[in-house]
C-alpha cells in the first residue's frame, strides 16, 4: 500500500491528474517516490501514443503529432519544458555557478531559453512525424519508450549528484537530498520492464531499443559530467532539462535505427 502511495505522489507531482483523497501527504514521500518517475513516464507516454493513434484515423500525421506532442505538455502541465528553457538560460552563457543558479530563480524567459525549447519541440515535432508516416505503431512504441527511459535519467542524477542550490530554500525540498541505491535500482528496474514489454509486443524492434538505451545513457552521463562542471550538482530545473533532452535522444535513435532494421 506504501508503495502504491508513493506512485500516487509522483504521479500527483507531475502531472494534472487527480489522485485518490485516502493518499494522503508526507514530505518525506516526495524523496522516496522518485523511484516511480519511469511509471509516471509510463502514464504521460501512453496517453499521449493514444492520442496519437486516435489522431491518425481523422487527421495528417502532422495534426497528429502536434495532437500527441499537446496531450503530453497539457498532462504534465509543460513542467519539465519550464526546466529545460530555465536551464538553457542558465546555462547557455558562460557565467558563473552563482550567477547560474540566480537566473534559473528568475521566472522570466531570456534568449536561451526560448532557442531551446523552439529546438527541442521542434525536433521532437519533426522526429515523430518521420516515424509516424514510416509507423504509427513504432511511432507510439517511441513515444512511450522515451517518455519512461528519459523519466529514469532524473534519478540518476539524483543519486549520483548533490542538490546544487540552496537545500533549504528548495522549491521541493525532499527532492534536494541524494536518494538512495535501492531507489534507483527501481526506476532502472521499470525501463527493463518496458524495454521487455517492448520486446515481446514488437520482438522486430529490440535493436532499436536496444540503440536508444545506448544514447540516452551516453546523454544521462553527459548531463552529469556536464552539471557537474558547471554547477557542482543538480537542481530541479536541471532534472527537468535532463528527461527532455535524453527523451528527444531516444526518439531521435529509434528515428536512425528504424531504417536500418526494416520490418518484413
Amino acid at each position: 500500500m506504501h508503495q502504491l502511495r508513493l506512485f500516487f505522489i509522483a504521479l500527483q507531482f507531475f502531472t494534472r491528474v487527480p489522485v485518490p483523497r485516502w493518499v494522503g501527504f508526507e514530505p518525506a514521500w516526495l524523496q522516496q517516490c522518485a523511484r516511480y518517475f519511469p511509471l509516471v513516464g509510463a502514464v504521460v507516454g501512453g496517453c499521449s501514443a493514444l492520442v496519437l493513434w486516435g489522431a491518425m484515423q481523422l487527421f495528417p500525421a502532422t495534426v497528429a503529432v502536434g495532437l500527441a506532442m499537446a496531450a503530453s505538455v497539457w498532462l504534465t502541465g509543460g513542467f519539465h519544458e519550464d526546466g529545460l528553457a530555465d536551464s538553457c538560460d542558465a546555462l547557455g552563457g558562460a557565467v558563473s555557478r552563482e550567477k547560474a543558479l540566480a537566473i534559473m530563480k528568475d521566472s522570466r524567459i531570456g534568449s536561451y531559453g526560448a532557442l531551446g525549447l523552439i529546438l527541442v519541440l521542434g525536433l521532437k515535432a519533426a522526429v515523430l512525424l518521420g516515424l509516424a508516416d514510416t509507423d504509427p505503431a513504432l511511432a507510439a512504441l517511441a513515444i512511450v519508450w522515451a517518455h519512461v527511459a528519459s523519466r529514469a535519467a532524473p534519478v540518476w542524477l539524483l543519486h549520483a549528484l548533490p542538490y546544487a542550490g540552496d537545500a533549504d530554500h528548495a522549491k521541493a525540498k525532499p527532492l534536494a537530498t541524494q536518494i538512495s541505491g535501492p531507489g534507483l535500482g527501481i526506476a532502472l528496474g521499470l525501463v527493463v520492464l518496458a524495454t521487455a514489454v517492448g520486446a515481446w509486443l514488437t520482438p522486430e524492434n529490440v535493436p532499436l531499443m536496444l540503440g536508444a538505451v545506448v544514447v540516452a545513457a551516453g546523454l544521462t552521463f553527459y548531463m552529469q559530467s556536464m552539471l557537474e562542471r558547471r554547477l557542482h550538482g543538480y537542481t530541479g530545473d536541471t532534472l527537468g532539462a535532463t528527461q527532455q533532452v535524453v527523451e528527444l535522444g531516444a526518439l531521435l535513435a529509434f528515428l536512425a535505427l528504424a531504417p536500418l532494421f526494416p520490418v518484413d
